[in-house]
């Protein structure tokens, strides 16, 4: 049994190896995807004008009449002092092809006193990479590898990482078996997992798993720390590997797990089929009356929060508006704002969001993405994120390095022992 554990964490490793080692890296720089994207982009990010502010639905209509291929789909309402307002826009479909339009940017910054347009560009483009869009492209790279569309579906990378997200969380309980003490055998010849005068304790004999000898060799050196490391992270680890798995595979296999195991309550996107990507839905609804229906809704429940965001998901057919107060968009814990959900066609009211509410397994569903980017904790938690996204990174070079130095001294010794020599032992 030991020794089938050993391949298992050997050749899953192998497989998930390259693509930890990119996801650990890019994750530990898009814990500060908002600071770092300001900081990089000023020219987009920050005004210095000063005023009343102009409508944000005028706004995003100005948008859509300098091109009429675009389609606004997120427009934020409450400005923030010294900050542009980032629309998001989708491509309409092109009545000549039936496809949608090919646009080169998704994000439209405006100033919010003076209306002028800052500057466009593509959340997440694959190429070129620019400072603009650096941050977005690694985000994107995290969580899809930037796998391209095939068959109308372009869903292909997060199904991908999905995969070896659930192969990871699986080979973290194989991983510390494998740190667990080899039975001893007794003066009779029996195993015992017992703590008798035959040998050292259980424990004692653990407790070295836990530590990196310093002043072993580079390989026993390499050894530990990917032995340790896996120890001491472990609890984290797999919170990270059973996150990755609930985002990247939540309409496939998260959610219908979860509705058959417990109660938790269907979001208006959980009870509708994405349409293909040329097939957006058309809205016979604009914003306007959304928001108004909106506000009405929060009012009655004294929601103290305005409304600070409106879109429309085209390919579910549901307008949604958030409600928190300028620059607290991520909620509590990063959880996210409070929704209201509308359908597309008729305007009637589909449901809400309300961070932090509902049965128990609402909540573990709302607390996925808190947890894998660290916000449920605040600033020490995405602290930690960016140090256990290199830790992974490290934990997968370890494991490929071990693979690698066993590799080469068994092909030495076969090698050795074809040509009639003496094995060379292992260093």
């Amino acid at each position: 049994m030991h020794y089938l554990f050993i391949l298992l964490h050997r050749w899953v490793g192998l497989v998930i190896a390259g693509f930890l080692i990119i996801t650990g890296l890019t994750g530990a720089v898009i814990s500060w995807d908002h600071e770092l994207d300001d900081l990089l982009n000023p020219h987009l990010t920050h005004v210095d004008s000063r005023g009343a502010y102009l409508s944000s639905l005028d706004l995003a209509q100005a948008i859509e009449t300098r091109d009429p291929r675009a389609r606004v789909t997120f427009v934020p309402l409450t400005p923030e002092a010294g900050k542009a307002l980032a629309f998001g826009v989708g491509p309409r479909v092109n009545p000549a092809t039936g496809k949608l339009y090919e646009l080169d940017y998704n994000q439209v910054f405006i100033d919010p006193v003076t209306g002028d347009e800052l500057g466009r560009r593509e959340w997440g483009a694959v190429w070129p990479v620019t400072q603009e869009n650096l941050i977005s492209f690694l985000y994107k790279l995290h969580f899809s590898l930037h796998m391209p569309e095939i068959w109308g579906i372009d869903h292909w990378g997060e199904w991908l990482l999905g995969g070896i997200a659930i192969l990871w969380t699986l080979d973290c309980f194989v991983g510390f078996y494998l740190t667990l003490p080899r039975r001893q055998s007794t003066s009779s010849g029996a195993s015992t997992f017992s703590d008798r005068p035959t040998g050292r304790s259980w424990r004692s004999r653990w407790a070295p798993a836990w530590k990196i000898k310093t002043s072993g060799t580079i390989k026993r050196i390499n050894f530990d720390i990917h032995r340790a490391f896996g120890l001491w992270a472990w609890g984290l680890l797999f919170m990270l590997a059973f996150t990755a798995f609930s985002l990247n595979l939540y309409r496939e296999v998260f959610y219908p797990v979860m509705s058959v195991m417990t109660e938790v309550t269907p979001s208006p996107f959980d009870l509708r089929t994405e349409t293909d990507l040329h097939e957006p839905i058309l809205p016979k609804i604009g914003f306007a009356p959304i928001i108004d229906t909106a506000i009405e809704i929060a009012s009655e429940r004294n929601w103290p929060e305005p409304a600070g965001e409106v879109f429309y998901a085209q390919h579910f057919g549901i307008y949604g508006v958030g409600f928190f107060h300028p620059g607290d968009d991520h909620g509590a814990a990063g959880v996210g704002p409070p929704v209201l959900y509308f359908d597309a066609g008729d305007g009637r009211y589909l449901g809400d969001r309300k961070p932090w509410k509902g049965t128990a397994a609402d909540i573990f569903v709302q607390a996925q993405f808190p947890l894998h980017s660290g916000r449920i904790l605040g600033l020490p938690g995405r602290i930690l994120v960016s140090v256990m996204g290199l830790g992974t990174a490290i934990l997968s070079i370890t494991g490929v390095i071990i693979w690698w130095r066993k590799r080469t001294a068994q092909n030495q010794m076969s090698h050795n022992q074809a040509k009639g020599h003496d094995p060379i032992p292992a260093a």
